[in-house]
């Protein structure tokens, strides 16, 4: 669907916006809040409508709790489950359990995307939903925020390094997400490798737990495509797994939600004049458990570098540079820490002798959570 007639100058562009913001994930609608809030006129385009599910882990810690309060996320009335325990396992069932302080919490993004959408209109972003915007020549505003997740057209549009070919089977991921019942402690999150991926599993809003697992696309193109063939014979390899999978009455989805061509190549920050958020700026590994708040984060110092520029503080460069160092400073070792940790737990044999070294090593364990989460914000 191409763009609906608002404010346009000659050229037929969208006009009349202090900040043009494409994609509405966590990290386009906390941007737009913070802009409308500083009083700034910000139209924001989603391709679908809300609510709507998303593959996601939903697992957001607690260093995002505060900030997610202030844009007005009404926390202690939705109850979200407050996670502070990880249990992880290999292809083999070897298992190793930690205590993480301070944790998080698991909410879902049909409920918390909502509730943001819900935020951003009441403080008057022009939230434009059903609509693709295919380049930013269709766009004119001073500002220009890319929110549009891992992979999308805008990348082709901007001609971004790393985002046009599509990867080999063996470097291309496809994720796959269920709400489910299960049998897991609701202060727990587990994680469950099997080859070639590796499963996530924690409770959300309501009775719900998400059960989402990342693998590579090759795992699927040995069943044909098949899902639940995969499920049944790849994924239940992993005892743990076998127990969830064997109890399909207990899936709350008809279909699973998936997306595929996911990549974890190297992106930049800012392109081309666009600042990135969320995944478009860069894909930390799933396994970490933390791009919600990563993406809420990136919002925060994006919006403050974006509000210096409106204000005529900085110039349009030092603006993007600023960003840029701000991003990198915050998130790029998490994104290098996940890429050296991912390749190790797909290895079933590297995975048995990681784990069985974490479980006679508690203090590395908590090393590597605490280097994949961050401070409050």
């Amino acid at each position: 669907m191409g763009l609906p007639i608002f404010d346009s100058d000659k050229n037929g562009r969208v006009s009349g916006y202090d900040v043009s913001i494409i994609g509405g994930g966590l990290g386009g609608l906390s941007l737009a809040i913070q802009l409308a809030d500083a009083g700034y006129r910000v139209i924001l385009f989603e391709r679908k409508k809300y609510p709507f599910h998303r593959v996601c882990g939903e697992y957001i810690s607690m260093e995002s709790w505060d900030f997610l309060q202030r844009l007005g996320v009404p926390l202690h009335e939705l109850r979200p489950p407050r996670i502070t325990k990880l249990k992880v396992s290999s292809l083999k069932g070897i298992a190793v359990n930690h205590h993480m302080s301070p944790g998080g919490f698991g909410i879902s993004r049909y409920t918390l995307d909502n509730e943001l959408a819900i935020i951003a209109r009441r403080k008057g972003v022009e939230l434009v939903e059903n609509v693709t915007v295919k380049g930013i020549d269709e766009l004119d505003s001073r500002v220009i925020a890319g929110a549009f997740g891992k992979r999308s057209i805008m990348d082709k549009s901007l001609n971004r390094s790393g985002t046009l070919q599509a990867d080999s089977p063996d470097r291309n991921w496809v994720g796959v997400k269920y709400h489910v019942r299960a049998d897991v402690p609701e202060d727990e999150i587990q994680l469950h490798n099997f080859e070639g991926g590796y499963c996530g599993i924690s409770k959300v809003d309501g009775d719900k737990y998400c059960l989402c697992y990342l693998t590579r696309a090759a795992n699927l193109q040995r069943f044909q495509g098949d899902i639940e063939s995969m499920e049944m014979n790849l994924l239940s390899a992993n005892p743990f797994l076998k127990i969830i999978f064997s109890s399909r009455e207990n899936f709350l989805f008809r279909e699973p939600v998936t997306v595929s061509q996911i990549s974890f190549q190297r992106k930049l920050p800012v392109e081309n004049q666009v600042l990135m958020v969320g995944d478009s700026a860069g894909m930390i590994a799933p396994l970490c458990g933390n791009g919600m708040s990563m993406a809420l984060h990136a919002s925060l110092l994006c919006a403050t570098a974006i509000q210096r520029f409106l204000e005529s503080k900085i110039s349009r460069e030092e603006m993007e540079r600023d960003y840029s160092v701000s991003w990198n400073r915050h998130f790029a070792l998490r994104v290098k820490l996940g890429r050296m940790l991912q390749p190790i737990l797909l290895r079933p044999g590297l995975s048995n002798i990681l784990l069985s070294l974490l479980r006679r090593a508690p203090r590395l364990m908590n090393q590597i959570v605490s280097l994949t989460h961050g401070k409050p914000f």
